[in-house]
């Protein structure tokens, strides 16, 4: 049986924190603000698996509280979900993902993204897709005071 799951992140920008997407670092003035490293687009895609499997959201399996998280790589996150689908008999099948900023221009880190994605989804690089998209200057995402990232999963189940 084919499951689809839905993942959707955003966090403010702020100083002092490096700007990681997809596992990759950005050359940016403001990173994410957040418990982990605030990667957007790999919380997304955790999102969206654990929707395929009805198995909630991130904070329920890394809650903001507990200091194990603080900091922590959200590529490590991703790979302990994808390990949460597996067990439940879940195979990934492909992602498709969409970065939504204003700043800083993301085209040539988007091959990497991908490829550090499909790496931690044991997944083949041509079943990732990572997209950005310009807000175009409207609202908090336009005004650069967040990056947003929402992907869609494909699964299928033994």
């Amino acid at each position: 049986m084919n499951r689809v799951g839905f993942g959707f992140d955003l966090h403010p920008l702020v100083a002092g924190r490096r700007l990681i997407l997809g596992g990759v670092t950005v050359a940016s003035e403001r990173g994410l603000g957040g418990h982990s490293d605030a990667d957007v687009l790999s919380h997304a895609v955790a999102e969206a698996l654990l929707g395929a499997l009805a198995l909630g959201d991130l904070g329920r399996h890394f809650p903001d509280p507990d200091p194990r998280y603080r900091g922590v790589s959200s590529l490590v996150l991703l790979r302990h979900v994808v390990e949460l689908v597996t067990a439940r008999g879940g195979s990934l099948v492909n992602v498709d993902a969409t970065v939504l900023a204003q700043a800083p221009r993301l085209v040539p880190y988007l091959p990497e993204m991908a490829k550090r994605l499909a790496d931690a989804l044991g997944l083949d690089a041509t079943h990732v897709s990572v997209k950005a998209k310009s807000p175009e200057g409207l609202g908090l995402l336009g005004r650069e005071e967040g990056i947003a990232a929402m992907a869609v999963v494909s699964v299928e189940v033994a």
